[in-house]
């Protein structure tokens, strides 16, 4: 019998199986955004097809639309087309989406969660690689390709290997000013870039069971960058409050049904990983790949997760200290680090303080509900007071595909997921980090251990 979440999950869904390892899987929820839906859509249309169950997909414009005067028309032309193309194909298939402006407009993998639409033991795609995201609620979700979007767009399956299983065990207290983007970065650290390759991970132990469902969606978000399909964590009274402050009519049966999944205590796992949380410090990344990571009061290593390349590219030297390094920008926000509770703890240390003249800070809150939120409590005053710019949703610096780019050289201390080459603009650079870690580094203008300011 099936022992563990992910199995469970995976059974429950089963449409066919069409040999030993292979199944079509049915797929609940359905996110989808302006970059991978519009071949998607086209190849749906060529064929005289319809979505084929339209309230099961949910769309948001995230990826291409500015942070800056989003009550004007989009200026940049692809982004421009690729919104309205999706505003158009939303419309002709009967859609609901969350467009530019709408009151549930945000990034894809924000919205889902904060209105209820993510919910426990459910299977979720979008073609967007942190989908993981999701797998904090306990569900399978994973980011797919445009020929996948079209095939879920037609029948709502896909057909699917059965993924190996990883159990990664984090117990131990965590110090100050150790978040969850740190715990994610660790064991990045630890695995490198291939390490659960093949796998979904279940993160367990004492660390994930105190963490709030914002830490965990952090630490979900980044699994994709240590390989895996996917990363969850187990459903608890932490995940039921969550979702029953967002759903009508949740009755007992459901929860008890959703708690059901869990994975037994003698659940086998293909691979068991387990770490010790006291050995967290606050991290950084030194390279240009986000197992690079190290502790932020460490000096830089030049091993073999850390290439000569990537550092030549970094402007970084082996064995010299990674704290004090002067920055050019910060950013805080994308799918990782831009909810409420990432936008308090940035504020915390941004508070009666000013930011480096020589430093650019853009805060980018992941939705509209967040950025109203944070203004009713005086947040954007605070980063306006320390010289932060607050802006509108989007995914913004996160990726150069909008107007929000780090220029040529600069360096960037960011509280997004990915540090290669070119993430956030051509020849940009970029440090991986918390929202406590970029804002302090606001702050002095240099890598800071945000300690210094706890």
């Amino acid at each position: 019998m099936a022992n563990t979440i992910i199995d469970k999950i995976w059974d429950k869904h089963i449409v066919k199986q069409v040999t030993d390892e292979v199944d079509v899987i049915y797929i609940d929820t359905h996110y989808i955004h302006e970059v991978t839906s519009p071949q998607a859509f086209a190849g749906l249309n060529a064929r005289g097809l319809k979505v084929y169950r339209p309230q099961n997909t949910i769309a948001t414009a995230d990826h291409n639309i500015p942070t800056v005067d989003q009550h004007l028309p989009i200026e940049n032309g692809l982004s421009r087309n690729q919104v309205s193309t999706l505003e158009k194909n939303c419309k002709e298939h009967g859609i609901e989406l969350f467009g530019m402006g709408h009151e549930k407009n945000g990034i894809v993998h924000v919205i889902g969660p904060e209105n209820g639409f993510t919910q426990p033991g459910m299977t979720i795609v979008c073609g967007d690689s942190h989908t993981s995201t999701h797998g904090a609620f306990g569900a399978i979700a994973f980011g797919i390709g445009t020929s996948q979007v079209e095939h879920v767009l037609t029948t709502q399956c896909l057909l699917l290997s059965r993924p190996k299983t990883m159990n990664i065990v984090v117990n131990g207290s965590l110090g100050k000013g150790v978040t969850a983007k740190d715990v994610a970065l660790y064991i990045i650290s630890k695995l490198g870039t291939e390490g659960a390759t093949g796998h979904f991970v279940e993160f367990s132990g004492d660390v994930f069971s105190s963490f709030t469902m914002e830490e965990r969606m952090t630490v979900c978000n980044m699994s994709i960058e240590m390989g895996a399909k996917g990363g969850l964590v187990g459903i608890d009274v932490t995940t039921l409050q969550y979702v029953s402050d967002r759903v009508k009519n949740l009755t007992i049966e459901k929860t008890v049904e959703w708690l059901n999944l869990n994975s037994k205590e003698d659940a086998i796992f293909d691979q068991v990983i387990t770490l010790d949380g006291t050995e967290i410090n606050p991290m950084v990344t030194t390279g240009t790949s986000p197992d690079t990571g190290i502790h932020i009061d460490s000096r830089i290593d030049s091993s073999t997760r850390n290439s000569k390349k990537g550092l030549d590219y970094m402007g970084m030297q082996s064995s010299e200290m990674i704290a004090g390094k002067k920055i050019d920008y910060v950013f805080i926000g994308s799918c990782t680090n831009s909810r409420i509770e990432d936008l308090r703890d940035a504020a915390k240390i941004a508070k009666n303080r000013k930011k480096a003249d020589h430093v650019s800070v853009w805060v980018v809150p992941g939705s509209n509900k967040i950025k109203h939120q944070a203004i009713a409590e005086g947040l954007d005053t605070i980063f306006k007071d320390a010289g932060f710019e607050f802006r509108e949703p989007g995914c913004s610096a996160c990726l150069a595909m909008n107007d929000d780019k780090i220029p040529s050289g600069a360096l960037c201390v960011s509280t997004s997921n990915r540090n290669f080459e070119g993430r956030q603009g051509d020849g940009a650079r970029t440090i991986l980090a918390s929202p406590i870690t970029a804002a302090a580094s606001a702050i002095t203008g240099e890598i800071t251990d945000p300690r210094t300011f706890l």
